[in-house]
């Protein structure tokens, strides 16, 4: 990292003062203010569109964000006196990105992380550089997901756009620019995009060079908790932020929510029940294996091992809107009667790829899979066979990673909205084995951004005695008696559905096109 600009720091201000943590996400920026103790003390929202011009094609105004950030910051500023806020960090939406010219401003819409345009790309970085070789030097599986793949594509459908394009930025280096009027990111923020090497911590120059690109295309890397810049005028003016109040380089959203929860080391693993399921361990030590994909995390100089279940609380939703039509509260009366059905659902067995296959299997053409249908069934056995089903893949993720990397995981911290269900909270619990205890903020992700902002303010010392912010609320103990029933069904039946049936489901994709 150079300089930043004199006199550029962080120092200690009067009592009572707050951290402000931004999260810019997929579809709204959330600013919350949080004191020392980890409390939300004021907090505002606003949302921006989601833009799908073709199929499978995902884009923003990035615009939007900053637009988005400002109303949040403006509404939040109403709640609180500004001049208590000691810093502010944002975590943000990964992978996605836009190009901009030299004052910053967007040449087209950014193209978002659930953008598939790119599976041509994905075949020609395979050539250009090797599946093996880019998972090793990134962390990141060569899939549709990596900015990369999209910056590719742009590179080949859009070449006189690129030729202008002065930077590509992530969101939090659009923000950060907008804040500060500095090209710079987080490390933590721009790896998603699968061009970081990870083992040097620096932008991969030698791969760059093959794909046509160069470092000085993309922000300066700062490590995450570090002061990245001040708050300029014209942000002041836009936001009602003070002039000069120092932004802190944060994280992407996955690495933040496990910060958020305290899940920082010794086997403790953060579990987001969101509309993906994402969990993480963060270690010392550098491993690449399709079993995750790994990541810097929050705290500087360590790692973010990530498993994703795409089709998480996504499926759920599905399902309700599918299915619970017809109740005056859908989602509450089938939790209640899926509490009331046995463990295993009378044998009817849910695979939960509603939304394809990331971790272990990296596969685009994955489906989902519901096999022991009777005449016994109703829709309170698939609700239930749903959320076990996420339950099992979770412990299939959950083992993969430990194998890989000899960390085992005895502890799962849940947040997000699904960790509202007691139910879905026990039967992760009894399938995997593994204890549960829920986040006590509903706001993890969010409150990683204010932990790092904090540390920056010197509250704390790192960003491990930084979890004194964060705290849990219920526990869920795996039941013995469950836990074997489970065993029996995960291990005979669920561990070995896909791969028998994978060859099936890809033709019948094939044959369906």
């Amino acid at each position: 990292m150079t300089d930043l600009p004199q006199g550029v720091g962080v120092t200690k201000k009067r009592s009572t003062p707050l951290v402000i943590g931004i999260d810019s996400s997929t579809t709204a920026c959330k600013a919350i203010a949080w004191d020392r103790d980890g409390r939300a003390v004021a907090e505002a929202r606003a949302t921006y569109p989601l833009l799908q011009p073709r199929p499978n094609w995902y884009e923003q105004d990035a615009a939007a964000w900053w637009d988005g950030l400002c109303a949040a910051l403006r509404a939040l500023l109403t709640q609180i006196d500004a001049a208590r806020v000691d810093a502010l960090c944002i975590t943000h939406q990964r992978e996605s990105f836009v190009p901009v010219d030299e004052r910053g401003h967007p040449l087209r819409n950014a193209i978002l992380w659930l953008d598939e345009r790119s599976r041509e790309q994905v075949a020609f970085l395979e050539k250009q550089i090797g599946r093996v070789p880019f998972h090793q030097v990134t962390g990141k599986p060569l899939t549709t997901n990596p900015s990369v793949t999209k910056i590719v594509w742009l590179m080949q459908h859009e070449p006189e756009l690129v030729a202008r394009a002065f930077k590509f930025l992530d969101a939090h280096a659009f923000l950060v620019h907008r804040l500060t009027g500095a090209f710079r990111t987080s490390i933590a923020s721009a790896d998603p995009m699968g061009l970081v090497d990870m083992a040097s911590g620096r932008w991969a120059a030698d791969m760059m060079e093959e794909l046509g690109l160069r470092p000085d295309q993309f922000p300066e890397l700062v490590q995450p908790g570090e002061p990245i810049g001040r708050v300029s005028a014209e942000a002041s003016a836009a936001t009602g932020l003070p002039v000069g109040l120092p932004v802190i380089a944060g994280a992407g959203d996955g690495q933040c929510a496990g910060l958020g929860a305290n899940a920082t080391g010794g086997g403790r693993a953060s579990l987001n029940l969101g509309t993906a399921v994402v969990s993480g361990v963060v270690s010392a030590g550098y491993v690449a294996d399709p079993a995750f994909r790994t990541l810097y995390a929050p705290v500087a100089g360590s790692y973010f091992f990530e498993t994703v279940i795409q089709g998480g609380a996504f499926t759920v939703r599905w399902f309700v809107d599918a299915f619970g039509g017809d109740l005056s509260a859908p989602e509450d009366l089938l939790e209640a009667a899926a509490a009331e059905v046995p463990p295993g659902s009378l044998g009817l067995v849910v695979v939960p790829y509603w939304n394809h296959a990331m971790t272990p299997y990296w596969d685009p053409a994955a489906s989902g899979i519901t096999i022991g249908w009777t005449g016994a069934h109703g829709r309170e056995h698939f609700y239930r066979a749903i959320l076990e089903g996420i339950a099992f893949e979770q412990r299939l993720l959950g083992e993969g990673l430990a194998t890989a990397t000899g960390q085992a995981i005895d502890e799962y911290v849940a947040l997000g909205g699904g960790s509202r269900s007691d139910l879905w909270c026990q039967i992760v619990a009894d399938v995997t084995g593994v204890p549960l205890v829920r986040a006590a903020s509903a706001e993890a992700t969010c409150l990683g951004a204010g932990v790092l902002a904090a540390v920056a303010a010197q509250w704390y010392p790192d960003a491990t005695a930084g979890g004194a912010m964060t705290h849990t609320a219920e526990r869920f103990a795996p039941d013995p008696e469950t836990h074997a029933t489970y065993e029996r069904i995960y291990g005979e039946v669920y561990r070995p559905l896909f791969p028998t049936l994978q060859p099936l489901i890809h033709r019948l994709a094939d044959l369906t096109e």
